[in-house]
């Protein structure tokens, strides 16, 4: 017995021993083979749950998930980028990431004013991302200095314009199909986009979920919040649909039935009680439905209504009768009732955009004639016959226009890839910038920077301008 003893134990063995015996405890060769087989234990799992750098893998049905997975998952499943419509890009939303310079000119705005200082660096900035035309870009009004772009990639893209890392803040993947408008809620970051997948789709930016989708049996065009009541908004379509759409409800509350063709454009009178819309329709050598102007409320036409109007002509037949004395006529007369339209617009050109003066009862709308017209936005609506913006072209392509705050300057895309600036009250034009190679399809000054104006073109660039328009004012 005292040789197995020996054979089994070791010099640490001895001193290990509390006691002042001779020979160890006969029960620690089992707790040696014990603690020898934890660390084997050990080693088995260490490769499995502490390897970095492993990808996250799907658990396998019936095996046993730690805490630790079940916690991890449970995050993946809650991050934005689970979602298939949304690409994550690395840029961020935030305006921390601006240059010092022009956040504080940012900064320097207060509500309802304009800043004329401009930062000491340029403001002008060029945005790739899109692989194809580019159908508009919009300033948030909420938040300076992002811009949404939206194209024929299917895709919605957010800018950081001027950040220093990651100008493209956000890929906004939800549309199957064109995407033909995009426009910023004017509460929080949340877009509004519409286009060839017959829907309009409502997203919150910042965590890149499609909150709600609005579908149509038609491609949607055109969307446009309604001035004061940014829970509504309207939307167009091939078909010639007009439908007025309630966010909290997610329906449609009014439609505006008219026989009209594709719906290009639609545009809310400042104080948001009539809607202007043009139509893709044209009979015979006049623009018949080409623009209508609507009463909201009611949902009918103020233009472009039929008027009855009596005629009486000559008589039908005239009787004589003559008596010894006096000579009568009796004449019998035919009267007819004429039916008059009064058109707004009674050229043979479609209007691919229309917009509001901001101050002043007048509206103006793009023609395919290459010139802008003008329009009282008061009844009856008439065409200025003797003033027009002219020199630009458009040949077909969707090229739209835009007012800056004041109203003071008009800006304007061009088939020959330039943008144009004119004096809106001598409709004199003031300046004119070589932008693109192909069409400048849109235009937009910024909120607040007034010699900032950002641009898209037909061959899918996006950029910022720096502009100086003291001179125009």
């Amino acid at each position: 017995m005292d040789h197995l003893t020996k054979a089994y134990s070791t010099a640490s063995d001895d001193e290990e021993v509390g006691s002042g015996s001779k020979y160890p405890d006969p029960l620690l060769p089992h707790l040696k083979r014990t603690r020898c087989e934890t660390p084997k234990v050990t080693q088995l799992h260490v490769p499995v749950f502490r390897r970095k750098n492993l990808p996250t893998e799907a658990p396998i049905p019936g095996g046993y998930i730690s805490k630790r997975q079940r916690a991890a998952l449970a995050t993946d499943l809650k991050q934005p980028n689970s979602d298939p419509s949304f690409d994550p890009s690395p840029g961020s939303l935030s305006d921390t990431d601006l240059p010092h310079s022009i956040l504080t000119t940012l900064r320097q705005r207060t509500k309802g004013s304009v800043v004329y200082g401009q930062a000491s660096q340029s403001l002008s900035a060029s945005l790739s991302g899109h692989v194809k035309s580019v159908n508009v870009v919009q300033w948030s009004t909420t938040h300076a200095h992002l811009l949404a772009s939206a194209g024929m990639d299917h895709s919605v893209c957010i800018w950081n314009v001027w950040s220093i890392s990651q100008k493209r803040a956000r890929v906004l993947n939800c549309h199957q199909a064109a995407v033909k408008d995009v426009k910023w809620s004017p509460h929080g970051t949340f877009v509004l986009s519409c286009g060839y997948d017959c829907a309009s789709r409502l997203v919150d930016v910042e965590k890149g979920i499609e909150t709600q989708i609005f579908k149509e049996d038609q491609f949607v065009d055109v969307i446009k919040f309604c001035p004061g009541k940014y829970n509504l908004f309207i939307s167009g379509g091939s078909k010639g649909l007009l439908k007025l759409w309630d966010i909290r409800t997610g329906k449609a509350v009014y439609e505006y039935v008219r026989s009209l063709g594709p719906i290009l454009d639609a545009e809310f009178t400042v104080d948001g009680k009539h809607l202007i819309t043009s139509s893709d329709e044209s009979k015979s050598n006049l623009s018949e439905n080409s623009i209508i102007v609507w009463d909201v409320s009611r949902q009918v036409p103020l233009s472009n209504q039929q008027c009855f109007v009596e005629f009486s002509i000559l008589p039908r037949h005239v009787m004589w009768c003559q008596t010894l004395s006096t000579t009568w006529v009796f004449c019998s007369f035919k009267t007819i009732l004429f039916g008059i339209f009064f058109q707004v617009y009674a050229e043979a050109y479609t209007c691919p955009s229309i917009r509001c003066h901001p101050l002043e009862p007048y509206f103006i709308a793009q023609s395919n004639g290459n010139y802008i017209a003008i329009f009282s936005s008061k009844h009856p609506f008439k065409l200025d016959k003797y003033k027009r913006y002219e020199g630009h072209g458009v040949s077909g392509f969707p090229i739209k226009c835009n007012f800056n705050l004041d109203g003071k300057i008009i800006a304007s895309g061009s088939s020959d890839g330039c943008i144009y600036f004119y004096n809106s009250k001598t409709s004199k034009l003031i300046k004119k910038i070589k932008a693109y190679e192909q069409a400048c399809v849109d235009v937009v000054f910024h909120p607040s920077l007034p010699d900032v104006i950002a641009s898209c073109s037909w061959n899918g660039q996006v950029s910022v301008f720096d502009q100086d328009l003291t001179n125009a004012r």
